[in-house]
Order: structure tokens, then sequence, then C-alpha cells
């Protein structure tokens, strides 16, 4: 079944309530977090030290997940992070595995 890479991208004060939903739902999904830096966030939401640097602190989460789970996920994300700011995408993904 064909995955994609479905990439979060969220405010730093909602980062722990995400990924606990991720380690409760995911199962064997392989995601990953990383501090990131937002650019073209709606103004409203900056700081005033993120005005003057012209991005927004955020965290990038991505996770593999098959396009059925994908649509569950988003769904869920919907539910629980209504009003947040999300911004999410995805991405075919050509090729994944493990080097063991």
């Amino acid at each position: 079944m064909p995955k994609s890479c479905l990439t979060l991208i969220l405010d730093p004060q909602i980062e722990e309530k995400l990924l606990d939903l991720l380690l409760e739902v995911a199962g064997d999904e392989l995601f990953v977090s990383t501090p990131a830096f937002s650019h073209g966030t709606t103004h409203g939401r900056l700081s005033e030290e993120e005005k003057v640097m012209g991005r927004s602190h955020a965290v990038r989460v991505q996770i593999l997940v098959t396009e059925e789970r994908q649509e569950q996920l988003l769904q869920l994300l919907r539910e629980r992070f209504a009003g947040t700011g999300l911004r999410y995408w995805a991405t075919p993904l050509s090729i994944d595995g493990e080097i063991a």
C-alpha cells in the first residue's frame, strides 16, 4: 500500500499534546519531531520578538503513513487541535526502508 510523508507544523506550546497523541495512536508508523522556524505565519500569532525576526518558533513533525491512516489521523487532528493553527501537507513517498 502506498505511503506518504505527512508533515505537521505546529506551535511549540502544543508539541507535547500532539506527541502524546501520536504515541497513543500511531502504532508502528515512524515519526520524528524537530524544532523549526515558520515563515509566513499569521501576523497575529507572532510574539514581539518573532515580529522583529520575521519568523516564528515552530515544531515540525513528520510521520510516514498509508493513505487510509493519513485520513484517520487528519480527522483526529481536526477534532483535537481545532483553532491551534496547526498546518500540514503530505508528499508521496517513493521509497522507505531500514538499513539494519
